[in-house]
């Protein structure tokens, strides 16, 4: 993210404010310093019906997205609280984390909880439903549990005392973690009296719990989810459960053959946001190369957007390898289609994608490129800013856009055990002076990992009348 931007990072704010001159009054601003970084609006107590005054902070978290904080406060009755919205749209996916609170400094990672996001403490068996907004640490989350249960304990003990025992077993638990007097002499690697998983389960993706040093940091994990018709509901994604039902379609006439440029369509539901929508399909004959399926999704309601692409064709008998020496504009220009076993390297750079990685893809060598710059950039990272200028994924990701300037040839060299993949030859039927082709038998652990080693193509019928008989 700019560093002009509305939503700047908390450094940035803290050492703006530092500079600012002592003001007592609110809501006053100095204009040759321009606007503070609090904003302040003066609103009604919904307590006492007063005048209080809430400020905002827009703000960016690191390696997350851009948040806004609300802070209310009234000086008449003394009522004070703040929240947390996200300043972005609903996320493509929920998300789902899972951190291990091992030391007394994991106690101090912040989280990000938005009004959508349930917090669960395993160990006891704790969970936080969704509610109000929240920016916060493990600390304060736990300090925060600790007074909502015990406000309500001593009515509580007298009218049933099993949920009474229960809870203040939980509180206990609490205070042993976050006492309510600590002393100064707090370590970081000091190990916890107990410790215990801390997991957070968010469907608008807009919750955040902070990792130490990198995402590969062993305590904490992420995983993404695609929503249940439920979620999207809850999130105000679906639409209404008590709308008209649309009736069912006519049932498809009986299937014939599939013909070359046909479009065929599959009903199905969205993966994003659960509404009925249809996967197309065409049948494509690739010159000098094999039949192939392309197969695309794209849901007008939420936009959600997906394609890929399928061998028509029979398991090949041995691996391709394609090796391009990329030199021109009219090489980026070139047809490429990439299986989901294929694997891409381009050595100048370092780079290697792994089979499965981007799935099937059929578009032109640029565009291949574009798409493997955006899912490093959009998913590696979030705020730009977060990212420091030596890091070498910055390098690398200037290296990868550098590649469609040509300002060096580079290699690109796909290889596909199934010989499913395929690279535009200008020159066909001759042969291409900057590409060559190569067939190779495929070794028993690639075989292995494609499931070939088990499948029996001869005598299978004999096989299951045994079976059947006995």
């Amino acid at each position: 993210m700019a560093a002009n931007s509305g939503f700047p990072s908390i450094r940035e704010l803290a050492e703006r404010t530092d500079h600012l001159p002592d003001d007592d009054q609110p809501g006053v601003h100095v204009a040759d310093d321009g606007p503070t970084p609090i904003e302040e609006i003066e609103s009604m107590c919904m307590v006492c019906g007063g005048n209080g005054m809430t400020r905002m902070l827009l703000t960016s978290i690191p390696y997350f997205r851009e948040i806004i904080i609300m802070s209310f406060e009234c000086n008449d009755c003394g009522a004070r609280n703040n929240e947390v919205q996200s300043a972005g749209r609903i996320q493509d996916l929920g998300i789902h984390y899972k951190c291990e609170i091992i030391r007394q400094g994991d106690l101090n990672r912040q989280i990000v909880k938005s009004n959508s996001c349930t917090i669960v403490l395993p160990q006891w068996e704790f969970t936080i439903p969704p509610g109000r907004g929240q920016l916060t640490t493990v600390e304060g989350l736990l300090r925060d549990a600790v007074k909502d249960l015990s406000m309500d304990q001593p009515v509580r003990k007298h009218v049933d005392e099993a949920a009474y025992t229960k809870i203040q077993s939980i509180i206990d638990a609490f205070l042993a973690i976050v006492p309510e007097d600590p002393d100064n002499n707090v370590q970081d690697d000091v190990l916890l009296s107990s410790k215990f998983s801390l997991e957070l389960d968010d469907p608008s993706g807009n919750s955040f719990v902070e990792f130490y040093g990198s995402m590969n940091d062993p305590q904490w994990h992420m995983s993404q989810y695609h929503r249940t018709a439920e979620q999207n509901e809850s999130i105000g994604l679906a639409p209404d459960a008590h709308a008209e039902s649309v009736p069912a379609p006519e049932p498809a006439a009986e299937a014939g053959p599939v013909h070359d440029e046909e479009i065929l369509s599959f009903p199905g539901h969205c993966p994003g946001c659960g509404l009925e929508i249809d996967t197309m399909m065409k049948k494509v004959n690739i010159p000098y190369f094999k039949e192939c399926f392309i197969m695309s999704t794209n849901c007008d309601a939420c936009g959600y957007k997906d394609n890929e692409v399928k061998s028509g064709a029979a398991i090949s008998d041995q691996g391709k390898r394609i090796t391009l020496k990329v030199v021109d504009e009219e090489d980026l220009s070139r047809d490429i289609l990439k299986s989901e076993t294929c694997g891409l390297d381009i050595p100048e750079i370092d780079l290697k994608l792994e089979q499965g990685t981007l799935g099937g893809r059929f578009t032109t060598l640029e565009g291949i490129i574009d798409q493997i710059y955006e899912e490093l950039s959009s998913k590696v990272y979030s705020s730009e800013d977060a990212v420091p200028e030596s890091s070498p994924l910055r390098a690398f990701l200037l290296k990868l856009s550098e590649l469609k300037g040509l300002k060096e040839p580079f290699t690109v060299i796909l290889d596909d055990p199934l010989a499913n993949s395929y690279l535009q030859n200008l020159y066909a039927p001759d042969p291409d002076p900057n590409m060559t082709v190569e067939m190779y038998d495929r070794t028993f652990e690639q075989n292995e990992e494609l499931g070939l080693n088990d499948i029996k193509l001869e005598g299978y019928e004999k096989d299951a009348d045994a079976e059947a008989a006995a």
